[in-house]
């Protein structure tokens, strides 16, 4: 009988946690990116790693799988010298990024969180991202949205809500695409620049 097809990601279960955190557990920089912003956050954290910026979540599923497998205490995030980097929740190993889904329903590649753009090193140090994560985030994603309609829309929405954002700000979007390239994206019309990395804006303290 075929393996029945859960409908959401809650419903995947520890063997597919474990296989979706095998294949997704490239650092994002070839440093560690944490001592870069940790030096400009008065917890002396990684923004990331604190929860009074950045609030870590995970699925029923992994809730689940981290249970069998972890202390529970050790289930919320106590920052860098503690990480069990393993356990890592899909949250934390797509930080500070998310899937960009266009208006006609494409998933074309990795944009960042924009609230994070004075705080985190990494959306000021694209072209740092390696091409290992990135292709480890896009086939993730490409698995989770063959399987769960419901993330797809999810993203999709996010994906618009930072449409109307950008608009707002005259802005154009960064996009680490699926091809490799680096493309600043019109909010507005969705059309797409390839640009040189090192061309793209820096914030905060890393200007």
């Amino acid at each position: 009988m075929d393996k029945k097809i859960p409908r959401s990601i809650s419903h995947y279960d520890a063997n597919d946690i474990r296989s979706l955190y095998a294949s997704f557990d490239s650092a994002i920089t070839s440093l560690d990116c944490g001592r870069k912003c940790s030096a400009h956050n008065s917890s002396g954290k990684p923004f990331c790693c604190d929860i009074c910026h950045a609030v870590p979540s995970a699925y029923e599923s992994e809730w689940a799988y981290l249970r069998s497998v972890c202390n529970m205490v050790l289930l919320a995030c106590l920052g860098p010298a503690l990480c069990q980097r393993e356990y890592r929740a899909l949250s934390c190993r797509q930080f500070p990024f998310f899937p960009y889904v266009t208006s006609d329903y494409q998933f074309v590649g990795l944009v960042y969180e924009w609230a994070f753009e004075s705080n985190c090193w990494v959306v000021s140090n694209l072209a740092r991202v390696t091409k290992k994560y990135r292709n480890e985030f896009v086939r993730t994603f490409d698995e989770i949205f063959a399987r769960f309609q419901d993330e797809f829309e999810n993203y999709a929405f996010h994906s618009e809500r930072m449409r109307v954002e950008f608009v707002t700000q005259g802005r154009r979007i960064p996009l680490l695409h699926r091809n490799g390239g680096y493309y600043l994206l019109s909010p507005r019309d969705e059309r797409m620049r390839r640009i040189s990395p090192d061309r793209l804006h820096k914030f905060g303290p890393y200007r």
